[in-house]
């Protein structure tokens, strides 16, 4: 019994060791996980290559693919809906998030978050061309369905600043635009660049005169305290690329393609 006992505790000892060689590899992973929102152009959308494949593109995905070969990483995006990210970082799913995302205070207590990259201009309101003389102020949204995407501050703009409007929340920004397109939403609030890049592409959209929310810093989110330090890469990765004028050139690229964007089930 003794020397059963024996055998026994070693080989619980020998599994243990074997398990932390697994945990340590896990947590040594060459792997990058960006989770991101690939339904938002200019900064993260999903087109055909030349073997009709379907691509990442964008410029946080043209900044995600700098912060992993820098940090000596091997990329790779994983795509969910945008109210899933910070959660998902919070529970290790994912390394990051860079998905056009603004580090506010309620962000900021489920993540840290890296130096701003982008500036962003302040939120427009997409609406049908065909409402362009109706819908010319703060005022003219009052009992009007306006949407935004869910778990984004473009939500809370519409809670908080169009008084009376009546807030339609989903969760991708392709059903967003099509809501707008069969009258089922009266207007959308997006991001700036965003919404150019749909009143842009198709004549049946256009931007309201109206003026909303203030310029926003974008960051790269990281799980809380940075646990596995990638914080001090990531800043002088987007220093470099901030001062190269890289970033202000994806976006050119990104928006000279934007048309082109695809939105698979």
């Amino acid at each position: 019994m003794k020397k059963h006992s024996m055998l026994t505790i070693a080989a619980a000892l020998a599994l243990a060791v074997l398990l932390g060689a697994c945990s340590g590899a896990a947590k040594t992973s060459n792997k990058l996980l960006v989770g991101t929102s690939a339904d938002y152009p200019p900064y993260e959308f999903i087109i055909l290559d030349d073997k009709n494949e379907q691509q990442y593109v964008g410029v946080d995905i043209e900044l995600a693919k700098k912060l992993a070969s820098d940090a000596g990483k091997e990329l790779e995006i994983v795509n969910m809906n945008f109210d899933n990210l910070m959660v998902s970082l919070q529970k290790g799913d994912i390394d990051a998030v860079i998905a056009c995302i603004e580090p506010n205070e309620e962000r900021k207590q489920a993540g840290d978050f890296s130096d701003a990259y982008y500036v962003l201009n302040p939120p427009l309101v997409l609406i049908r061309t065909a409402d362009a003389g109706a819908l010319t102020s703060v005022e003219s949204l009052a009992g009007k369905n306006v949407g935004a995407q869910t778990g984004t501050t473009k939500a809370d703009i519409v809670t908080d600043d169009i008084p009376d409007a009546n807030l339609v929340a989903v969760a991708t920004v392709t059903d967003l635009v099509n809501q707008l397109s069969y009258d089922k939403v009266d207007a959308i609030v997006l991001d700036y660049d965003v919404a150019m890049s749909y009143a842009n592409s198709s004549p049946d959209f256009a931007i309201a005169d109206i003026e909303l929310g203030i310029r926003q810093d974008l960051g790269v989110a990281v799980q809380k305290g940075d646990p596995k330090g990638l914080l001090p890469s990531f800043n002088k990765t987007i220093a470099a690329e901030k001062a190269a004028g890289n970033i202000d050139k994806w976006m050119e690229e990104a928006n000279a393609i934007s048309a082109d964007a695809i939105y698979p089930e």
